[in-house]
């Protein structure tokens, strides 16, 4: 999967361990899907996942490792990769833009990703088909990029990696889960909460000043290919000026979240946050105290990459030295009964009693 800020790769087993001890638990909401690296892991282990994220490139990786089933569209993704693999180059906007007027990728690869992308627009395809050839697209392109995981920048000097040829490559998709097919969603966060009913809702919203969108604004603009106006030295999409989470607001994030968890239609709740979060542990427990009994999970963890080589500024020039390398990330576990049993030795726990 795509390199990502805030992935929950090193979580991921807890996490589905924790929602493992949640009974009776079928169907699994999440909100902020961002790569549907949890929900991929909680389709293998048999869950009907309800996939949800406001960002195209997101909504296209749920429907390719949440929605798509390998039964149904894995040998048709194959002989598709295998065509756009003996694609020839040819430059286009993709490559003026992001391997000429800025340098995330090389124009060699920028232009086998234009005409790779034009091919793929061409076909007209199902949604789930081509969710899961964008996603192959993305990902190759994520293994040739020159960044230090995000694209907010690009390095001064090319990566090693960005040398490497473009090629595409079949995403793990996974059979139809044990409980029902998956689903993917493109909402807003709150009207996801009404609309949708589990009985488990993932929560992992973004809770400080980083932007997915500005962050990962090409593989918006690649899975749109709407050729967007951009600005600045990264060419970001112009829509990221205008586009601003509430979960991106020091002052509105509380009153975000209170809403959101207001909306919710499920009994039980996970909610994974760190401690470089706009709310402090105190803050979440007592918002979450009316719900039932709740049990917070804490486990250290290493920051992400780009946070641990250094500050780096639009030039791709190092100006700063991180302050930290290691948070906390907590899951707050929100259930009407406590949980079946233990989590493991593996994180600390703590739990309190069910709240009228």
């Amino acid at each position: 999967m795509i390199k990502y800020l805030g992935s929950k790769r090193v979580l991921v087993p807890l996490i589905v361990r924790t929602i493992g001890r949640i009974e009776p638990a079928r169907t699994v909401a999440d909100l902020f899907s961002g790569t549907s690296r949890v929900g991929h892991a909680l389709k293998r282990a048999g869950y009907r996942v309800l996939a949800n994220d406001h960002n195209a490139y997101a909504e296209a990786l749920a429907r390719c490792y949440v929605a798509a089933d390998r039964d149904a569209v894995g040998s048709d993704a194959a002989r598709l990769i295998a065509e756009l693999n003996r694609l020839p180059g040819r430059p286009g906007w993709f490559t003026a833009t992001y391997c000429e007027r800025a340098r995330f990728f090389t124009p060699r690869n920028g232009a086998r990703i234009d005409a790779i992308r034009e091919a793929i627009a061409r076909r007209d395809l199902p949604p789930e088909l081509e969710a899961v050839l964008l996603v192959s697209l993305m990902e190759a392109a994520d293994r040739v990029d020159s960044t230090t995981g995000v694209q907010m920048a690009y390095l001064k000097r090319w990566a090693s990696r960005a040398s490497n040829p473009l090629e595409l490559r079949l995403p793990d998709l996974l059979p139809r889960a044990l409980h029902g097919k998956g689903r993917a969603l493109g909402l807003d966060a709150l009207e996801a909460a009404r609309r949708l009913e589990a009985d488990v809702v993932y929560l992992d919203p973004p809770y400080n000043q980083h932007s997915y969108r500005g962050n990962y604004h090409i593989w918006e603009t690649l899975v749109r290919w709407d050729h967007p106006e951009v600005y600045g030295t990264a060419c970001k999409r112009i829509d990221c000026r205008s586009e601003k989470s509430r979960f991106n607001s020091r002052r509105a994030f509380m009153a975000a979240l209170e809403s959101l968890i207001g909306a919710l239609r499920a009994p039980a709740l996970v909610l994974s946050f760190s401690d470089e979060g706009y709310a402090s542990r105190a803050e979440i427990e007592t918002l979450l105290a009316g719900r039932g009994h709740l049990t917070v999970i804490e486990r250290q963890h290493a920051r992400y990459v780009g946070a641990r080589i250094g500050i780096y500024n639009p030039r791709g020039e190092k100006v700063g030295q991180v302050s930290h390398l290691v948070n906390r990330e907590r899951l707050y576990v929100s259930t009407p009964e406590p949980l079946a049993a233990a989590i493991g030795a593996d994180a600390a726990i703590a739990t309190r009693p069910s709240v009228a």
